[in-house]
Order: structure tokens, then sequence, then C-alpha cells
């Protein structure tokens, strides 16, 4: 079969047979998700998402969910506490930045949402295929390893169809950079 026949057998453009498989992502064009918040285990997430895309190629991309404002007797003031949270949101998704361009030479992608964390997380995850590693930190004190981390075996169980990579928040720069 020549390059311009199709299946049929017929000339002009070469069609290529369905399949339910999602096209492989070379290491050059995998994205990892980043989940900021404010807690300590984002620091080992994102120099595990760092380290990973200078030794092995892709970008990273940072998420952060402003929750929606629960003040509906005045629709101002909830409407400024909104735009409040938003612009604090805003500055973290800066800062973290920052930090992953100096890291990795890039700036990363951003996805600030307003909602539901776990709702939004997955719309952005469903809307964007680029992302093929979820990354997240794992808190290791009393109050247990995270929101997002605890829902992966409930809420989130069954419904992220990429890779998700759990970083204890516990681990030194050293060890990140070992297990890299």
């Amino acid at each position: 079969m020549s390059p311009t026949e199709n299946f049929s057998g017929k000339s002009g453009e070469r069609s290529v047979p369905e399949t339910d498989e999602k096209p492989k992502i070379s290491p050059a064009d995998r994205t990892f998700l980043v989940v900021v918040d404010t807690s300590e285990e984002l620091k080992a997430a994102l120099r595990f998402a760092c380290r990973r895309v200078v030794r092995a190629g892709g970008a990273i991309a940072l998420f952060h969910a402003v929750p929606q404002s629960e003040f509906h007797h005045f629709a101002t003031i909830g409407e400024l506490m909104d735009q409040e949270a938003r612009t604090e949101a805003e500055r973290l998704l800066q800062q973290v930045a920052a930090e992953v361009h100096r890291q990795t030479g890039q700036f990363p992608i951003l996805y600030i949402r307003q909602g539901d964390p776990l709702d939004q997380l997955l719309e952005v995850l469903d809307e964007e295929p680029a992302i093929s590693v979820l990354v997240l930190g794992a808190g290791t004190g009393s109050e247990g390893p995270g929101l997002i981390v605890s829902a992966l075996s409930g809420k989130l169980a069954g419904k992220i169809s990429i890779p998700v990579t759990i970083v204890p928040g516990n681990l030194s720069d050293e060890r990140i950079d070992a297990l890299t």
C-alpha cells in the first residue's frame, strides 16, 4: 500500500483505524500536575515533580482551587470575600511558579478554579489531556495525609485515569533527588 492510499485501497488521505487507546505521550510531552496549597508537604511534591521534569523532560502545571464563600446574607460581602480569596490564591500560585522556574528554568501552566477542590481537580484532569501525572504531597502529621490524598481511596477512587504520585512530605531534598 502506498503512503497516500487509505485502508480501502483508494488514493487520498491515509486513514488510521480507530481504537479506544489514548495516544502515547513522549516524556518530553508529559505534564506533571502539582496540587498547590499552603501545607509543608507541597515543598516535597514540587521538588519531586521538578526533578522529574529536569531529568526526563516534560512540563509542570500547578493547580489550586479557591473554595466558594459560604457568606450569602449580603451578596457584596460574599463577593468581596471571594475576590480576596482569589487574590491570595493567585499570589500563592505566583510564588510557587517562581520556585518552579528556579528549579526547572520553565514557567509552569497555572490552573486556578473556584469551587470544591476535589470537583475542580477532576474537571481539570478531564479537560486537559496533556496532564499525564498527578503529584500530591502527603502530610505526615497527626492530621493525616491531606484532603485529596485521603479522597483517593474514597470519593476519587476510580475517577482519576492517570498515574498518581504521592510524595511523603517529610522526604529530604537529598532523598527526593536520589529517587528522581
